[in-house]
């Protein structure tokens, strides 16, 4: 037997008519009319409850399942709650579908296409918030970086204190929280310091072209393997690195534990400050030579 859809304006035209000739009834038929309706509908009544019940059920079985299954993966805890939220409102939806299918089957072509047209228009009002959504399960998933870490996203550092589905929170060094949409941490380029457990630091000192390049290259070795936050291993490197134009440039580098990246900074320019000075080692200005023509 072909199944003929229904133009939902028909069976709203239709359902018009019929509360109009409803009212015209005198009141006793009227009665009747509405008692012998009910009789008819009473099976499907019975029918659409049970659906439901079992339906409910059901649903809170599948979701305290699927609640048990993320808490065993591998999956970030914040997304549990959202994952579990979509998955329980797609349920339901469905369970009302079957429900309202076998009390009003011509109604069923109406309600999809009015859910269509109503899921069109929140997704164009709410688009940048879904963009941020988006970019929040994608961050959530993919793991750029955790809470703790220190990091650069575009032109901002700072410690990551909270990963929200919308926005992901920074903490500067100078203790202003920062909120970066996560649409735009999908998108951007990610520096994370902290990730590994150990760092290079890179380090230029510039000295005059009449001091002993040599001599400074051993006293920033000293300085370097007399600090205990300095690494032996792998073994720092103090090297002429430019012939600029008024100094000469030496490199430095040397590993370190993350933590100790910055206290091992300020030290070493500290203590190799303090050993140019007694040594005579001279850090010089820019410099401009200009030659007269007579």
């Amino acid at each position: 037997m072909d199944t003929v859809a229904m133009d939902p304006n028909t069976v709203t035209q239709e359902a018009v008519d019929a509360l109009k000739n409803l009212a015209e009834m005198p009141g006793t038929t009227r009665w009747d009319y509405l008692w012998d309706g009910f009789i008819k509908l009473l099976p499907k009544l019975f029918t659409a409850a049970g659906i439901l019940i079992i339906g409910i059920i059901l649903i809170r079985l599948l979701l305290r399942l699927t609640r048990k299954m993320l808490q065993k993966s591998k999956l970030d805890p914040t997304l549990h709650h959202f994952m579990l939220s979509i998955f329980g409102i797609c349920l339901y939806l469905v369970l009302g579908t079957m429900v309202l299918a076998i009390l009003v089957p011509d109604a069923v072509g109406g309600l999809i296409a009015l859910m269509s047209v109503f899921g069109l228009a929140i997704s164009l009002a709410v688009k940048d918030s879904l963009a941020n959504l988006a970019g929040g399960i994608s961050v959530l998933f993919t793991k750029p970086f955790a809470l703790g870490d220190y990091v650069q996203i575009n032109s901002t550092e700072g410690t990551v204190e909270e990963i929200r589905l919308n926005y992901t929170v920074l903490k500067t060094f100078d203790n202003k929280v920062v909120h970066i949409p996560n649409g735009d941490v999908a998108k951007a380029q990610i520096v994370n310091f902290t990730c590994e457990p150990t760092r290079r630091l890179d380090i230029t000192f510039s000295i005059s072209y009449y001091d002993d390049f040599q001599k400074v290259q051993e006293l920033i070795r000293a300085a370097v393997s007399t600090h205990p936050m300095a690494l032996s291993d792998p073994e720092p490197v103090v090297r002429v690195s430019e012939h600029a134009s008024s100094a000469i440039l030496i490199c430095c580098r040397v590993w370190c534990k993350t933590p100790d990246y910055w206290p091992l900074k300020f030290d070493l320019l500290e203590e190799v400050k303090r050993s140019f000075d007694q040594n005579g080692i001279s850090i010089p200005y820019n410099q401009l030579d200009v030659h007269i023509a007579k």
